[in-house]
């Protein structure tokens, strides 16, 4: 009956794949582009990301000769920006080593940066036909209940049986297929809650569906409580242009464009946090004036929430990138052009759309 298993879900494939912009193509870049795309994403989010990047990152040999900030746009809006970053230091690593061509080896694959374990074996089986087994979010789900598995699907033990039953149940020279029919399962019947099990074409094979647990599988290890900063942000006028600071390359957010500013500590008032923030990182006074907006974002390991206020530098004071890769005097019309994150994002558009209010300063 195990050995039916993929047979069925190659059947119930065959009819129900869904119809994405990367299915179908020879090109490993493509393919490639979109599994690191998809990496913690949903399909409805990533395939107009897909679509443009495609558009203006062609050939692997674009990517490598972009400019990083054209990169970075491209990618607004994701998240996880070393991804990215790393797509591009990958690309170009392929230029130099591989003849501008990914490699078709998943070892080989599983050394460049950003490719990991279950990346590899999806581009070794979708574009090389190669028999690599996969294991992202929908497999691991779907196969903690065909199994009805007990442990966490993120623990080592949970990590190690789920590669085993993932290169044990691959159909040989049919891997690229069964990946993907699997992804396709996870994301449209053997659903995080409420699974459909009632057209599952391995209902009858499953035994979550037989012990009556699909709503306890996958067990997942118990989340941590994550912590909550309160940040300040200063909105830096002067000559009708805004500041604008470049994160450093390496951490959280590497290479995108902010407005400056930075955790408040206990005791501190926004404006006396913000008016340190802004010493310590732009060697610079500044006088704060009205609030311009709280914002609120749910990183993976942490919350913020930012309270942003227009400023103005004092008398003389000339900013320095102590803290920052650069500084730059902006025009609101120009702010589209700086990639940033959601919230300095956010804080961006209400800019664009007062401009032509009167300053407070």
């Amino acid at each position: 009956m195990r050995n039916e298993i993929p047979k069925k879900i190659l059947d119930w494939y065959q009819n129900a794949a869904r119809r994405l912009p990367w299915r179908g193509v020879s090109d490993s870049y493509a393919i490639w582009v979109s599994e690191i795309m998809l990496q913690q994403t949903r399909v409805e989010t990533v395939i107009p990301y897909y679509e443009r990047w495609m558009q203006q990152l062609p050939t692997l040999r674009a990517l490598a000769e972009a400019r990083e900030q054209e990169v970075l746009s491209l990618w607004e809006g994701l998240g996880y920006y070393s991804r990215a970053r790393n797509m591009q230091r990958s690309a170009r690593e392929v230029m130099r080593l591989h003849n501008g061509q990914l490699p078709a080896d998943r070892k080989a694959l599983e050394k460049l940066p950003g490719i990991g374990r279950y990346t590899a074996g999806a581009i070794a089986s979708i574009a090389f036909g190669m028999d690599e087994a996969a294991l992202d979010g929908n497999i691991r789900r779907v196969y903690a209940r065909i199994f009805d598995l007990d442990v966490p699907v993120q623990s080592k033990e949970g990590v190690d049986k789920l590669w085993i039953i993932a290169t044990d149940m691959l159909p040989a020279g049919r891997a690229g297929d069964y990946n993907q029919a699997l992804m396709d399962l996870g994301a449209m019947v053997c659903l995080p809650r409420a699974p459909r099990c009632d057209i599952c074409p391995v209902n009858k094979d499953c035994l979550a569906n037989e012990h009556g647990t699909q709503a306890e599988r996958p067990v997942l290890a118990e989340k941590k409580q994550i912590p909550h900063w309160t940040v300040t942000a200063a909105v830096i006028w002067k000559d009708e242009k805004v500041l604008l600071a470049q994160r450093p390359d390496n951490g959280l957010l590497g290479g995108l464009w902010e407005f400056p500013g930075g955790k408040v500590e206990q005791g501190e008032s926004f404006e006396d946090g913000l008016k340190r923030e802004i010493r310590e990182e732009l060697a610079a006074e500044i006088s704060v004036g009205e609030p311009f907006g709280v914002y609120r974002h749910a990183y993976t390991h942490f919350k913020v929430t930012l309270h942003a206020f227009t400023c103005r530098l004092l008398d003389g004071e000339q900013p320095e990138p102590v803290e920052a890769n650069q500084l730059v005097w902006a025009r609101p019309a120009d702010l589209d052009n700086f990639p940033m994150g959601k919230i300095d994002r956010q804080i961006a558009r209400r800019i664009i759309a007062e401009q032509n209010t009167p300053r407070l300063f």
